[in-house]
């Protein structure tokens, strides 16, 4: 109590019309520091708690704005005609990935992906490509996103996760899967497909978003390679919320 009345009476009247004055002497305010610091070392758990409410303060600020971001942001997400699209195009949930091809937990993560789309089949998936992980990712995704124009993402998708992303084995993949390799390495080099990279890196940023994988479902963002079970529950929820 004496720590509150000492502190409460060397904070300055707000309510005064002229400049305030301090009602305590250099030595006062030196004796009230003095004996908050004997407080704290005598009581160090204090510190600890503070550190952990202003964690848990921060944390539901940026939930929170996270959140408003996510509603602001909705059609970026679900709706943008130039991010590939899998599973059922008409699927009651979404699910938004951001990835990236030299990411090796999104390597995880796409084939928990697809036992998802296989246990579920009215998930729709809506693809971003997210690259950050260097050059060869820039140009992979470069390469996935020239290979949607002719209509071969998925498959294009699902061999770059589950291969190497250097220019030989994009070719090769090309050349597997009937693409024709001359377009897409000029469709690689247009600023059409820089911008659906740019556009998603302002995305993710807006998110909050700056690694991978990352999993948007509804108004819930789920870093990491979760596991199958995880991801079924998350798109449980979400469909209950739809049938309220």
């Amino acid at each position: 109590m004496l720590l509150v009345a000492l502190i409460f009476y060397s904070v300055p009247s707000h309510g005064q019309s002229s400049p305030p004055k301090s009602s305590i002497s250099s030595d006062q305010r030196k004796a009230i520091e003095t004996i908050i610091k004997d407080y704290l070392l005598k009581n160090p758990i204090i510190i600890r708690q503070a550190i952990k409410n202003l964690k848990e303060q921060e944390a539901a600020s940026e939930k929170a704005r996270v959140l408003i971001a996510l509603k602001t942001y909705k059609k970026e997400l679900v709706e943008d005609d130039t991010s590939p699209v899998g599973g059922n195009h008409k699927g009651d949930i979404t699910v938004v990935e951001f990835f990236d091809y030299n990411c090796g937990y999104c390597k995880r993560a796409a084939t928990t992906l697809k036992a998802l789309q296989t246990s579920d089949p009215n998930i729709r998936i809506v693809y971003k490509e997210f690259a950050i992980l260097g050059q060869k990712s820039v140009v992979a995704a470069k390469a996935a996103l020239a290979a949607n124009r002719q209509g071969k993402y998925i498959k294009f998708h699902e061999g770059l996760m589950s291969g190497r992303t250097d220019l030989d084995s994009i070719a090769s993949l090309a050349n597997s899967l009937g693409i024709d390799y001359s377009k897409l390495r000029k469709d690689m080099a247009s600023s059409a497909i820089k911008n659906i990279l740019q556009k998603n890196y302002k995305l993710a940023n807006a998110l909050g978003i700056s690694g991978t994988p990352v999993f948007v479902i509804g108004e819930k963002v789920i870093p990491g390679a979760v596991d199958l079970e995880t991801l079924k529950q998350v798109v449980l929820e979400e469909r209950a919320k739809k049938t309220k």
